[in-house]
């Protein structure tokens, strides 16, 4: 988070999907998809969400392949939203070149670009960029490690396994923001989360699944790790990235988004060997206790509420769009999150932080 932001970040991410229409069959463009793409971010400009990401993919079911082009779009179409990757797949990419296109979008949008970096959570982008998948990890640690240096330096000198060496040339442009923020994703992975702690780089940590509750000893080893390597972690920023959607009725946002759902999940889940997703194993998902913010205003704000309790985060951000949904309905639900839950969010944290209680 930058000087002046509120406390409490709340925003949105999206896969820009293109998938069939679960009633209908239909599948839009990809032109169409990103038209209404823009829509949204513009919306969630409009009606005072704090965050916008865009997350990187190169498989038929997403149209954004490349984030940065997306979101400078966005940034000359909006004036305030922080607008980011969610996430950069860096293990497959050029550091040089990520840190080039979003110090660009920092240019564009007046310092409102931010980097999320991961390892991704589909294998596509290596063999499609030439990279073995038995260096994931070395890949993306090694990578990471010349991104901060890039960073942090104009010129930089650096020598590793998987990228050619640089010998002091200068990476330009450089952005607005000084140091250009720089998020690490994850999905549960300790290693990962460690990683963020010694780092000492803020970390959001994706809750597709579950109980969040069985995730906060991921946040404590987060804390602890950056303690030990010297950070201060009340001063590094956390984040929850988690599905979910909005409706004025609750059964009426259950209707409008379990066929959708259903067919994303089932289709990754076919991938990964996971039985398809019964009506009532989504119902459960949404209860209040579990990982899914799909209802109406007072559950979702409720849910955000109970989560800050159990993580502290200084950013939520929601996917509503898993799998395709009507565009007027998921404007609604933009609308309703900016303007209903949002501010509810954020004066009851106001009000507990005010009053000496714990997040």
């Amino acid at each position: 988070m930058v000087s002046g932001e509120p406390s409490v970040e709340l925003g949105l991410y999206s896969f820009a999907e293109v998938t069939p229409d679960p009633v209908t069959g239909a599948k839009i463009t990809t032109q169409e998809r990103i038209r209404r793409l823009l829509e949204e971010i513009e919306l969630a400009d409009r009606v005072g969400l704090d965050v916008f990401g865009l997350g990187e993919h190169h498989r038929e079911e997403f149209a954004v392949s490349a984030p940065a082009v997306v979101l400078a779009a966005a940034a000359a179409r909006t004036k305030r939203i922080r607008l980011t990757s969610a996430v950069s797949v860096l293990s497959s990419d050029d550091p040089v070149r990520v840190f080039q296109d979003f110090a660009t979008l920092d240019l564009i949008s007046g310092g409102r670009a931010e980097i999320m970096a991961g390892r991704g959570s589909f294998i596509e982008s290596f063999p499609l960029f030439g990279y073995d998948l038995n260096d994931y990890d070395s890949l993306f640690d090694e990578k990471l490690q010349l991104l901060l240096e890039i960073r942090d330096n104009e010129r930089v000198t650096w020598r590793g396994r998987h990228r050619p060496s640089l010998t002091g040339q200068s990476v330009l442009p450089r952005p607005v923001q000084d140091p250009l923020p720089l998020w690490v994703a994850v999905g549960g992975h300790p290693e990962s989360v460690e990683r963020a702690g010694r780092l000492g780089l803020p970390l959001a940590l994706a809750i597709i699944g579950g109980e969040p509750r069985r995730f906060v000893p991921l946040f404590d080893l987060y804390r602890r790790t950056a303690r030990r390597a010297g950070h201060e972690p009340a001063l590094l920023p956390t984040s929850i990235n988690s599905h979910g959607f909005i409706a004025k009725d609750s059964s009426e946002a259950a209707e409008d988004t379990f066929a959708a759902y259903a067919y994303v999940m089932g289709r990754i889940g076919k991938e990964r060997g996971w039985p398809p997703l019964t009506r009532e194993q989504f119902e459960a998902s949404r209860g209040p206790l579990g990982a899914n913010l799909i209802g109406d205003p007072a559950e979702v704000t409720a849910k955000i509420l109970y989560e800050h309790e159990l993580f502290g985060f200084q950013r939520f951000l929601m996917q509503m769009t898993v799998g395709t949904l009507p565009h007027e309905k998921v404007l609604r639900s933009i609308e309703l999150f900016g303007t209903v839950v949002a501010p509810a969010v954020r004066a009851e944290i106001a009000r507990r932080q005010a009053a000496g209680q714990p997040a």
